[in-house]
């Protein structure tokens, strides 16, 4: 009897041991499921909002830049709320006449935009045709003289086909139909004619998109504003969510993504605006058209990552299409290429600093997939959202191994 009861308890084991092990994989595979499915919901929400979540995030930006600048007037005494009104009130200046400048510059360019045109179409043409001679010179090389000839009489038979068959065709039309009748008793004869251009129909189908655009561009100044005169009461608030030691972890994490965000933005906006006023000196120094307007253009467009040197190189050389001379294209392709490599060489590491330690590889997944998400604007604000995310994976415990999994 005993020896009966052993064999049913090891039996009860192996039964057991088997269902316990298939329970715990399925408590995986649906924990694994949970984070999926969390992830594609995440991904669709930014998808789905990313105008909302691009307006705020710009006007974090912005937020970030004019800090220090309500912080100065807070050392002479200055309430915040009136510190963040007279710096949102001299930006806003500041935007303006920036606007201003740039729509004059425009409006010249428009002026002279059919000689633009015509030196482009030169330019066009000339490739073409030597990319024709090109072709023609390796065709004659490559296929013999007797194959050229039979080639060129069946392409002349087919044209005297082509042109057999539009005579017939001719032939076989209908009369023209009957004028209509003249006179004093004559109907007139009322046509409706309707022109629709491809832009005008592009514009009329994305009108609301733009309207929607223009409307959350609207709260960017008042968000800017609330952002900077309320910033400390939203901290203390975002701090009452946390208790304990989880409050000093939030409060190290908000600290730090301040920190790496503001190096990263104030920095990248002081380079640039170095960049803009030695591109636009550069410019009107060898005499290039607009180098108001081309000079910051360059300027900010090299701070891009990975592309910034050729979409750099864009608008001057757009620029000197008015002065069409080969000299001048050279000149500004080197001084271009100078001024990016000893900015990105020289004055990337002291502006910005060491503070966002970022691998490469990251860098590029994370302009692929925000690229991939809001377009053109992911592209400008994916580093800032990876080194942000990164601050709080360096300060939350549980999270550190992806800190520096996304770290350098």
């Amino acid at each position: 009897m005993l020896h009966s009861s052993q064999g049913c308890l090891c039996a009860v084991a192996l039964i057991t041991k088997p269902l316990a092990s298939t329970v715990k994989a399925a408590q995986e595979a649906r924990h694994l499921a949970l984070y999926i499915v969390a992830a594609g919901v995440i991904f669709a929400i930014l998808y789905l909002g990313r105008v909302f979540f691009i307006v705020s995030l710009t006007a974090m930006i912005i937020a970030f830049i004019l800090e220090p600048f309500v912080a100065l007037l807070m050392r002479i005494r200055f309430p915040r709320s009136l510190a963040s009104f007279l710096v949102c009130t001299v930006a806003l200046s500041f935007f303006y006449v920036v606007g201003m400048g740039a729509y004059s510059q425009l409006a010249a360019i428009y002026v002279d935009l059919p000689k633009y045109g015509e030196r482009i179409g030169d330019i066009v043409d000339g490739i073409r045709q030597k990319i024709e001679a090109t072709e023609n010179r390796t065709y004659d090389l490559l296929v013999p003289a007797r194959q050229r000839q039979q080639e060129q009489d069946r392409l002349r038979n087919q044209q005297q086909q082509l042109d057999q068959a539009r005579k017939r065709n001719r032939k076989a039309e209908p009369p023209p139909p009957a004028a209509a009748p003249s006179g004093p008793n004559a109907i007139p004869e009322v046509r409706i004619h309707e022109e629709r251009t491809a832009i005008g129909d592009y514009i009329y189908s994305r009108l609301s998109s733009v309207y929607q655009i223009l409307l959350m561009v609207s709260f960017i100044p008042f968000l800017v504003y609330f952002m900077l005169s309320w910033r400390d009461h939203i901290n203390r608030s975002f701090l009452q969510f946390f208790h304990g030691e989880d409050r000093l972890v939030a409060a190290r994490s908000l600290q730090g993504i301040a920190e790496m965000v503001r190096a990263f933005v104030v920095g990248n906006f002081l380079l640039g605006l170095l960049l803009a006023c030695i591109s636009s000196a550069m410019f009107w120094f060898i005499h290039l058209p607009y180098p108001m307007l081309v000079g910051p253009l360059s300027g900010f467009m090299s701070l891009v990552p990975y592309v910034g040197l050729p979409l750099a190189m864009i608008p001057p050389l757009f620029a000197a299409l008015a002065v069409n001379q080969f000299a001048t294209y050279v000149l500004v392709i080197g001084l271009v290429g100078m001024l990016h490599l000893i900015a990105l060489n020289l004055l990337y590491p002291k502006i910005v600093g060491s503070r966002v330690h970022l691998n490469p590889l990251i860098v590029t997944f994370s302009l692929m997939l925000w690229g991939f998400l809001w377009d053109a604007p992911g592209l400008l604000l994916a580093i800032p959202l990876t080194a942000g995310l990164k601050a709080v994976c360096d300060n939350v415990k549980e999270l550190r191994p992806i800190g520096k999994f996304l770290g350098d």
